[in-house]
């Protein structure tokens, strides 16, 4: 931590996730209650397409695996936000999230991300250098998915707003 913090990697400006993505991606075990906990949240909001990259999230071919489906995700130039998730489990079972290949390759993403690694108590150095730090999978999907109600209220005031707007315009 103290090597990749002397380099300034922490330091990153942080990028402002998007209102209303059109394409998420999520590299996390296809296999894993993570990416179901994504899912559900993501059914009930409003619908985007949604992109799936497998890979290990433990043991020694992790760390590997991981970086490899984070830059297929990447590659792709309608990914708009990426979700890297992975369920609880001891510091053992999350040790990929700490090895410095995986932190250099969240750093370089050029796409926003938002890491979700274990549980709310958990802390993982992948999480010092994404955008956003969900405490788990489904607080993530909850900020990445838009809410429809929450969109829809936004609009009346906007549409509210603008006819009031226009009226007094027109009053003048």
């Amino acid at each position: 931590k103290k090597k990749l913090e002397t380099e300034g990697l922490f330091a990153k400006p942080k990028r402002q996730l998007p209102v209303l993505p059109r394409v998420v991606g999520i590299v996390t075990s296809e296999s894993g209650a993570a990416l179901q906990d994504i899912l559900k949240i993501a059914r009930r909001r409003v619908g985007c397409h949604i992109l799936l990259s497998d890979c290990l999230v433990q043991g020694t071919g992790a760390p590997l695996s991981i970086i490899a489906a984070l830059k297929l995700v990447e590659s792709r130039t309608d990914v708009e936000v990426i979700i890297l998730a992975r369920g609880g489990g001891s510091m053992e079972d999350l040790a990929c999230f700490n090895d410095e290949g995986v932190v250099r390759a969240v750093h370089a993403c050029r796409v926003p991300i938002v890491t979700a690694i274990g549980h709310q108590t958990d802390t993982t150095l992948v999480d010092f250098v994404s955008d956003v730090r969900a405490a788990t999978p489904t607080e993530a999907a909850e900020m990445v998915f838009a809410d429809a109600q929450l969109l829809s209220r936004r609009i009346e005031t906007v549409t509210t707003r603008c006819t009031r707007a226009v009226s007094l315009v027109m009053e003048r």
